[in-house]
């Protein structure tokens, strides 16, 4: 049995037993759900739950569970002239998102941005021709189902097929990571940020956190190297870690900008009196 924790959809190493809490909700950043520990299974979210997919430019499709599960993010399929690749994951994987992704090319390759969205990617791996999955190194000791499939990866960035590139930002996670694509949005770049660098509700602006859920703010220093991270590259849109959060427009403005008010913000205080 491959237990997955409810929440945080988090797919564990094969075991007769269930493990007695979830490594990663016990972490400050997550928590234990209100009800305490609950376990499930990928067999029985296929019977709760499905896949939905929405074409959010030409090359580029988002997944999500319905109901929401967990914690509710959407995972991507980015498809270059050099191989697919998926960015982020869910913890279902079902006979329609197999057959799309299957029409769509497959998945020469796996790229997620944080330990909270590991899920069952070991699973969507091996579904795709055991597709390697890169991890950022310094985030290695969260890894619940080592996997051959796993391939870490060190530094500050990491080129991958189609011109993609891999930049570790730090903040929410040591090896917290940001997908750049070149030739999205029209040849004027895309920005795929899971959250790392989270949209928020108004859409323009994005915002960071150490733990969103128990909301603890990063320190400036952190926030600075986020921004410097991302800064050499070129992106008008950021598609975030939830359905529908999108920057559709100025995506790299919008960094700065929120960096400027986030930043004042912790530093001085803004002006409530406005």
């Amino acid at each position: 049995m491959n237990a997955i924790c409810t929440t945080c959809g988090v797919q564990y190493a094969e075991s007769p037993n269930l493990p007695d809490c979830c490594r990663i909700c016990a972490d400050e950043r997550q928590y234990i759900g209100i009800d305490g520990q609950k376990w499930t299974t990928l067999d029985e979210l296929r019977r709760e739950y499905k896949t939905s997919s929405h074409a959010e430019e030409q090359g580029l499709t988002s997944f999500w569970m319905e109901p929401r599960f967990a914690i509710g993010q959407r995972a991507f399929l980015i498809e270059t002239p050099s191989g697919n690749v998926l960015w982020d994951c869910i913890s279902l994987l079902d006979e329609p998102a197999i057959e799309y992704v299957r029409r769509r090319g497959g998945i020469d390759a796996i790229c997620i941005s944080h330990p909270h969205y590991y899920t069952a990617v070991v699973e969507w791996s091996r579904e795709f021709g055991n597709a390697p999955v890169y991890l950022h190194r310094d985030d290695a000791e969260w890894v619940m189902r080592p996997a051959p499939c796993i391939q870490f990866w060190d530094g500050e960035v990491k080129n991958i097929a189609g011109g993609l590139r891999l930049i570790r930002c730090g903040g929410h996670f040591a090896g917290a990571t940001v997908l750049h694509w070149p030739e999205a949005s029209g040849h004027k770049g895309a920005l795929l940020s899971g959250d790392t660098i989270q949209v928020v509700p108004d859409r323009r602006f994005v915002s960071f956190m150490w733990s969103y859920p128990n909301y603890v703010p990063l320190p400036a220093r952190a926030v600075q190297r986020i921004i410097d991270a991302v800064e050499p590259y070129e992106f008008d849109r950021i598609y975030g870690a939830f359905p529908k959060m999108t920057v559709a427009q100025n995506g790299k403005d919008a960094v700065r900008r929120s960096a400027e008010r986030y930043l004042r913000a912790i530093r001085d205080g803004l002006d409530t009196q406005r």
